[in-house]
C-alpha cells in the first residue's frame, strides 16, 4: 500500500484557523506584566516611603543597607559610587525578580505576549526556525534552580517582617505592645500567596521526586510531592495572584507612609 506524504505551508505571522478569542489572553498578559514592571521599577527607585511603623514593603525586604529601623546594617554604604542611583531596592529585588523572569509560567506567557513566539497555540509566529532554550540567551533560563533557592529563602525574611509586623509601639510609654493592624494582614496574605506560589513551583517537584523517573519512596517525600503536585495544579493561579499581592503591599505600606491611607488598628 502506497504512502503519500502532504506538504504542510509554514503559516505567516498571526495567520490561523482559530475562530476564537485567542488575542485576549496575551493581551491581558501584556498588559498586567507591563503594569507590573512600570510600577515595580518606579518604586525601587523612590528610596523612600517603603516602611511605616512596624511594617517594611517586600520589595525592600530585607533591608541590608537603608535608612528604616528594619535595616540590617545602617545606612547607605559609603563606597557606594555617587554617580550610582541608591536604594535598599537594588541589592535584593534581582532575587525574586530572576525567580519570576525564569519561572516555567511566566516564560510560555511573556514569549506569548512581549514576542509572539508564537502568539498563541496554532497561530503563526514570525520567525521560521525554532532553538529552544538551547543556545544563549535563553539556555541562562535553567539556572530557574537555584533561583528557587534564594525564594524559599526571602519567604523566611517575609515572615519575618509579619512577625515585626504584629509589634506596635506604645505612644505613652514607647515600649512595643502585641497587635494586628490591616498591614499585617496585608503581609500575612502576600506571605501566604508567595508561600503557595513557590511550593507550586515545577522545579520544587523536581527536587522533591529526585532523578529517577519514579515516584518518591519514601512516605515523608511522597506526601512532599503529593502536596507540591497539588498546588502545581494551580500555578498560573497562584503566580497572579502572589503578583497582585507583592504589588498590594508595597503600595499599602507606601500610601500608609505618605498619610494618604490611615492604618486601621484591629486590637
Amino acid at each position: 500500500m502506497g504512502t503519500r506524504y502532504a506538504t504542510v505551508a509554514a503559516r505567516r505571522f498571526g495567520q490561523t484557523g482559530r475562530h476564537d478569542a485567542w488575542w485576549l489572553t496575551p493581551i491581558a498578559v501584556f498588559l498586567g506584566l507591563s503594569a507590573f514592571i512600570t510600577y515595580a521599577t518606579w518604586a525601587a527607585f523612590q528610596a523612600e516611603h517603603y516602611h511605616f511603623g512596624p511594617y517594611l514593603s517586600p520589595f525592600y525586604s530585607p533591608e541590608v543597607f537603608g535608612e528604616s529601623p528594619h535595616s540590617w546594617f545602617g545606612p547607605k554604604p559609603s563606597a557606594w559610587p555617587g554617580w550610582l542611583p541608591w536604594s535598599p531596592a537594588f541589592l535584593i529585588l534581582w532575587a525574586p525578580g530572576g525567580f519570576r523572569l525564569t519561572c516555567y509560567y511566566y516564560r510560555g506567557a511573556y514569549y506569548k505576549a512581549f514576542w509572539a513566539d508564537p502568539p498563541a497555540c496554532a497561530v503563526g509566529e514570525s520567525r521560521q526556525r525554532y532553538v529552544g532554550e538551547s543556545s544563549l540567551p535563553l539556555i541562562l533560563q535553567n539556572v530557574h534552580r537555584y533561583f528557587l533557592y534564594l525564594a524559599l529563602l526571602f519567604l523566611v525574611f517575609l515572615s519575618h517582617d509579619v512577625w515585626k509586623a504584629l509589634w506596635f509601639e506604645d505612644p505613652a510609654t514607647g515600649e512595643a505592645e502585641l497587635g494586628a493592624g490591616v498591614g499585617t494582614l496585608v503581609l500575612l496574605g502576600n506571605v501566604v500567596l508567595l508561600a503557595g506560589y513557590t511550593f507550586s513551583c515545577h522545579s520544587l517537584r523536581h527536587i522533591i521526586g529526585g532523578r529517577v523517573d519514579a515516584l518518591p519512596g519514601s512516605p515523608i517525600r511522597f506526601a512532599a510531592y503529593s502536596c507540591a503536585s497539588c498546588l502545581n495544579r494551580r500555578h498560573m493561579l497562584w503566580a497572579w495572584m502572589s503578583l497582585f499581592s507583592v504589588g498590594f503591599a508595597d503600595l499599602y505600606v507606601r500610601l500608609c507612609s505618605t498619610g494618604v491611607w490611615s492604618d486601621w488598628r484591629i486590637f
